[in-house]
């Protein structure tokens, strides 16, 4: 499991013309489920992105949480963070999990980050989405599970 994080002022994600998922300050997560992912891994990579001290304090120092500063989580899905880039041209998704278990465990992934007491938004799962955010920082972090 794969989850590029940014810290962002404002981020929302539209399918259609209709806002599906909103929030202000917080994280964009894009989340890429993989082969081999489980249950425990989106519970093991929400919490550690609940406990994740990349946001600034009063001295400009990443040292404190989502929680801490009173940010929220839109999570999106994107099956294209397992693409394989290292032959040729043309990505392989090989490695990216079957949807029926990437959508569970998408699911799942936002649902622990709630029940650690964050507010989460989501995308819509296999939809074409428009995501707009404006970084803060900008400051982006890479978790793998």
């Amino acid at each position: 499991m794969k989850a590029l994080v940014q810290c962002v002022e404002s981020a929302r994600v539209r399918v259609a013309a209709t806002v599906v998922g909103e929030i202000g300050l917080g994280a964009l997560v894009y989340l890429g489920v993989e082969r081999g992912d489980s249950d425990a891994t989106a519970d093991a990579l929400a919490a550690k992105l609940a406990k994740l001290r990349v946001f600034s304090d009063d001295q400009g120092k990443t040292n404190l949480a989502l929680a801490t500063v009173g940010g929220a989580a839109l999570v999106v899905s994107q099956f294209t963070l397992a693409a394989r880039l290292d032959k040729g041209n043309r990505p392989s998704f090989d490695q990216a999990a079957a949807p029926e278990l990437a959508e569970r465990l998408y699911l799942r992934f936002a649902q622990q980050l709630r029940d650690s007491g964050l507010a989460v938004e989501t995308g819509r799962f296999r939809a074409d989405m428009k995501v707009e955010s404006i970084n803060d920082g900008p400051a982006t972090y890479w978790l793998t599970s």
